[in-house]
């Protein structure tokens, strides 16, 4: 679990650098703010590497056994969670413009929706990382940005709702092969 507990802590440092009061600090050492943008990309696809390899040799420690006829509450969340991170990455729609960081929020519910389904070790080191990561992040943006200027179209509601909907059903058949897995609904 060192290298999953690496990942984690690399991935989650770099992307809590102005949380911290660094980010001025860093951006300083590097002759060019694209220097510093390289770096930080770097230094993030490293941790999320890690993550992934130490997840995947972490050894299975359980802690505690999540119910098995409950599990449908994370199929729920996730439906939410997927929408939120489409309408962080459209134009602005009116989710976007009022929650200001959706992304942050759908990866925190993504990451409950997990935590609620698996108990053991890694998986909480992994979820339970992430998701107080996002959590702190969107925290921190919503006190520090401001509600976004211009109209927002439903539209782009529309398209998150749409490409939200066929992302859950995508990851819903493809879970099992991508993760090693399966999910059913029945």
């Amino acid at each position: 679990m060192l290298i999953l507990s690496l990942g984690l802590m690399l991935f989650i440092l770099v992307h809590l650098l102005r949380e911290l009061g660094l980010r001025d600090t860093v951006i300083s050492k590097f002759p060019s703010k694209s220097a510093y943008m390289g770096a930080y990309a770097l230094l993030a696809l490293i941790g999320l590497i890690l993550i992934a390899w130490g997840k995947s040799i972490s050894p299975f420690v359980m802690i505690w056994q999540p119910a098995y006829e409950l599990r449908y509450i994370s199929h729920m969340i996730m439906i939410p969670s997927m929408i939120l991170i489409v309408a962080g990455n459209v134009p602005l729609s009116h989710l976007r413009k009022n929650l200001r960081n959706p992304m942050l929020l759908g990866v925190t519910f993504w990451a409950f929706s997990h935590l609620w389904s698996n108990g053991d070790l890694s998986s909480m080191l992994l979820f339970g990382g992430i998701g107080l990561w996002s959590l702190i992040k969107f925290v921190s943006l919503s006190r520090t940005t401001s509600f976004k200027n211009g109209d927002a179209s439903i539209i782009w509601d529309g398209v998150s709702l749409g490409v939200g909907l066929f992302a859950y059903w995508l990851l819903i058949l493809n879970h099992g092969p991508l993760f090693g897995v399966g999910l059913s609904l029945a």
